[in-house]
Parts: C-alpha cells; sequence; structure tokens
C-alpha cells in the first residue's frame, strides 16, 4: 500500500468518481466534493492522500484538507452540510482505507495537531475499524425497506399510523385541488428549487442556516450536477395550482436520501409537508429502493416513519499536547449550555 498526497481536486476526478459512486454515499461523491470546495472550502491547503495498491491503483481517497491553522486542523471536504461523510471506497476497501488514514497520521500528514473525521455512518463500522471512541454521536434514522412496497411497508406499522397517513391524503384532497411534480429537467429546476427554498424560510425563518451565505448557493449546484447524474429528486406539491411544500431529495447507491424540505405556514393544519413525505416514501418504495434515509437529526416525525437509527459518529484524533487540549475543549463544549455551544460556535 502506498500513500500519495495530492494537493488539487482536479488531478483525482477520474479515480474520486469511480470511488465516490462505489462507496454508495452521496457525500462521498465528486460531484459533492466539487460543488462544496468552490462555495466552502476553496483557498485552504488541500492534503487529500491517494492510496495506491501494489499495483498502483487508487483504491481510497481520504479526503483531507487544512480547515483552520491554529491549532492545524485537519477534516474531510464536503462536511458542515453534508449529513453523512467517510473515507472514500469501496465497503469491501473499509479496513484498507481505515489502515492508510491512521498512517497518514501516524506520518505527520500537514503538521496536523487535530483531525476531525465528520459524521462517520454508524452501520459502517469505521470507529471500530479506526480504533477511536467516537466524540459525539448523532441521530440519523433510516427505513429500511426490506423488499417491502408501499403498502407491504404500511402493513407494518400502528393502525393509528396507517389512518393518518392515509386519511390526511384524502382530507386534503377533498379540500383542495392537489398535485405532485417531479422535477425533471433544467428549465424546471430553478423555478420548483425557489420554490423549496421560499418555503422554507417561511416555515423555519431563522431558526434554519440552510440556505444562507455561505451556504446558500452550493445545494442549488448539487441539485443541478445531481439532475445530470439522474440523482436529483425534488418533489412539489401543488394545492390549487400553488406550490405549498416542496421536498428535496436524490436517488443514489439504491436509496432515497432525504435532504431538505420546506411548507406554507398558512397550510399547517392540513398537514402538507407529512402528506408530501408520505408520497414520497410511497413513490421510492414502490420503485423499490433498499433504504430511504432521513438523514441527520432526530426530529419526531422522522422516527414515526424510521424503523432503525444506526446513528454518525464523529472522531477527533489529537497529536501533541495542543491537540489534546484542543480536543478535550471540543468534547466540553459538547456539554455545554445551548447558548454557550451556540456562542462557541459563532467564534469558529
Amino acid at each position: 500500500m502506498r500513500l500519495d498526497v495530492v494537493d488539487d481536486l482536479a488531478s483525482l476526478r477520474e479515480d474520486w468518481s469511480r470511488l465516490g459512486d462505489a462507496s454508495g454515499n452521496l457525500f462521498s461523491t465528486w460531484e459533492w466534493a466539487d460543488v462544496w470546495w468552490r462555495h466552502i472550502g476553496g483557498g485552504r491547503p488541500l492534503h487529500l492522500v491517494a492510496v495506491r495498491d501494489d499495483a498502483g491503483a487508487t483504491v481510497a481517497i481520504l479526503p483531507f484538507y487544512l480547515a483552520r491553522s491554529r491549532p492545524r486542523t485537519l477534516r474531510f471536504v464536503g462536511h458542515g452540510p453534508a449529513d453523512r461523510l467517510a473515507p472514500i471506497c469501496a465497503p469491501e476497501d473499509r479496513a484498507r482505507a481505515a489502515a492508510a488514514l491512521r498512517e497518514a497520521l501516524d506520518d505527520g500528514l500537514a503538521g496536523w495537531q487535530l483531525a476531525v473525521a465528520d459524521r462517520l455512518p454508524g452501520e459502517a463500522g469505521w470507529t471500530e475499524l479506526l480504533g477511536e471512541e467516537p466524540l459525539r454521536t448523532e441521530p440519523s434514522p433510516v427505513l429500511d425497506a426490506e423488499g417491502r412496497d408501499w403498502e407491504a411497508y404500511l402493513a407494518s406499522r400502528s393502525k393509528n399510523f396507517r389512518d393518518q397517513v392515509r386519511g390526511r391524503e384524502r382530507k386534503l384532497g377533498r379540500r383542495h385541488e392537489i398535485a405532485y411534480r417531479l422535477t425533471q429537467d433544467r428549465e424546471q429546476l430553478d423555478a420548483d428549487y425557489d420554490a423549496l427554498v421560499r418555503l422554507h424560510r417561511e416555515r423555519w425563518g431563522d431558526e434554519s442556516r440552510s440556505f444562507v451565505p455561505p451556504r446558500e448557493e452550493l445545494p442549488r449546484d448539487f441539485a443541478a450536477a445531481a439532475l445530470e447524474r439522474g440523482w436529483l429528486r425534488l418533489w412539489t406539491l401543488d394545492v390549487d395550482g400553488r406550490p405549498a411544500a416542496a421536498w428535496l431529495g436524490y436517488r443514489f447507491g439504491g436509496a432515497e436520501w432525504y435532504y431538505q424540505a420546506g411548507r406554507d405556514p398558512a397550510l399547517e393544519r392540513e398537514a402538507v409537508g407529512f402528506v408530501l413525505m408520505a408520497h414520497t416514501i410511497r413513490e421510492a418504495l414502490d420503485d423499490g429502493v433498499s433504504e430511504y434515509r432521513l438523514l441527520l437529526g432526530g426530529e419526531a416525525y422522522k422516527d414515526r416513519f424510521a424503523t432503525a437509527d444506526p446513528g454518525l459518529e464523529t472522531v477527533v484524533f489529537a497529536r501533541g499536547a495542543t491537540g489534546r487540549l484542543a480536543r478535550g475543549a471540543a468534547r466540553a463544549a459538547l456539554h455545554a449550555p445551548p447558548r454557550l455551544r451556540r456562542w462557541l460556535r459563532a467564534r469558529g
């Protein structure tokens, strides 16, 4: 195994595309890395590690960049708006990728003092492979289809849940003219995406930071790239001819990925957000997806649909006294009151 450090994305594009597709992780794709780097990461030093086998083929990429200089902090390209990250490799090469990551850090990559592996998918066993306890674990609910279509899935849930799912859609349809629309082409994308952003802001206002600079244009550009690859699933629920709810997700690696949503607060009692989410799950299961991933967050509405929660685990490596002090401060911040955590995040 050979480790080659690379300082630009473009030179790894072919290998990154191949490995990102093989990883089954939407946020390990070349398209995500490229868009994220242009909007958030650009200008900072890249320390990408290409892991080569004995024949010289790239079997994994460790997507590190220098996020901070004091302490010298390495993080994965794509973190923040990405709901799950990991070394970029096929599932069968995870052990080699984990060993390469430890080797790169042991060799003092970029003079690091702190290295953060954000939101590793719990079901992939990364923390065990890396030999580290997670600093933080976050919820990431999933609906495991287990080969079921929509009706079979509903049959596995409680009668109360089935009645709500069916009854809310019927009630909405009796009171209004409703239509579900899936974005199909580039011309339609701009208008549908604008409706999503507007409905998201109307519902959550300042509570959400999803569509504010520097993140504002990142998901729009990624949606355009995903549309070209056939991954985009942008649903709009029209009520009486106007967008009342919108759902942004992706179909990748045999799974449906729910990323963002918005809804009209004036129609809160009509449960338009719930109705649209149920529709997206119905379409996904009837199309034969293996999983519907509700991604980051343990909101109660997600738990109503989910069948499991493997979680997301963040591992923080420390080197030297400065690194250990910074890791200790990060651990303490996790247990601080919410207002103090917000202040700490604002301070960077």
